[in-house]
């Protein structure tokens, strides 16, 4: 970069997404309570979740640091072919079917490995149950794992997103920053007029608040783009917005889903 500092596109693919996540929930703590459009009251959020705030951030900032770490690994390894890549320019057709890949392949691999983690007593006990210390979700809890399950569904199955989609590191800066938007949005306990993630996916705050309830542990399990394994697999909870009294909505399974 002329008479500046040249940041490598590895650089921003393995930083962009941790800036952006901060960024984004942080607009959403901005925001304030916005008592009218919340899935769950503010009391419940305080008196329902399991965890502090404070041990929050140290969660999420642990999974952080381990994603950087195997993306600088990862972009290390995948050198020579990024350079191969970076050196013809590609289509935005070939750029479109590239995102589709990983957004198919992170999808994949997230709901089988989330699923897993429900169905194995030991995973769930011992793993996955810490992410469910939020019951009342809020965006910047929407990566607080416990580190194994971070490192295998979303450090894993990014990698693998990558690697299978072939798309190049320029073109990771943007699919990870995106993908890490719509993980917040889904956690954010908001159900906000005009936000279109709630127009253009079925997988939203409301459908992602729905498996974090105790009767929707079963069901759910999609994310972060589609709700297509939840269909294909019987694992889709179907659900109704309702006002709630007093302000906000609440998120409320049919009562055929409720029943089985």
């Amino acid at each position: 970069m002329k008479g500046g500092i040249e940041v490598s596109d590895e650089l921003l693919g393995t930083f962009a997404p941790i800036a952006v996540y901060w960024i984004y929930s942080g607009i959403y703590v901005l925001l304030g309570s916005l008592d009218n459009y919340r899935l769950h009251t503010k009391k419940d959020e305080d008196e329902k979740n399991l965890v502090s705030k404070k041990d929050v951030i140290k969660g999420v900032l642990l999974q952080q640091a381990v994603q950087a770490v195997v993306a600088s690994l990862l972009f290390a390894v995948t050198g020579s072919d990024n350079e191969a890549a970076q050196g013809q320019q590609a289509s935005l057709i070939v750029l479109g079917r590239q995102l589709f890949v990983a957004m198919v392949v992170l999808d994949t691999w997230q709901y089988f490995m989330h699923r897993y983690m429900h169905h194995n007593k030991f995973l769930y006990r011992h793993v996955h149950s810490q992410h469910h210390r939020l019951v009342v979700p809020y965006a910047f809890g929407a990566l607080y794992n416990h580190p194994l399950e971070g490192l295998i569904l979303d450090t894993v199955g990014g990698a693998l997103a990558f690697l299978l989609s072939g798309m190049s590191p320029r073109a990771s800066i943007f699919f990870f920053s995106f993908a890490t938007i719509k993980t917040v949005d889904d956690h954010c306990g908001l159900w906000l007029p005009g936000n279109l993630f709630h127009i253009f996916f079925g997988n939203n705050s409301a459908y992602h608040d729905i498996h974090h309830q105790l009767y929707g542990t079963k069901y759910n399990f999609s994310q972060p783009f589609f709700v297509t394994w939840d269909r294909i697999l019987g694992t889709y909870m179907p659900y109704s917005l309702e006002k709630r009294t007093g302000g906000g909505f609440e998120a409320r399974p049919t009562k055929e889903c409720k029943e089985n």
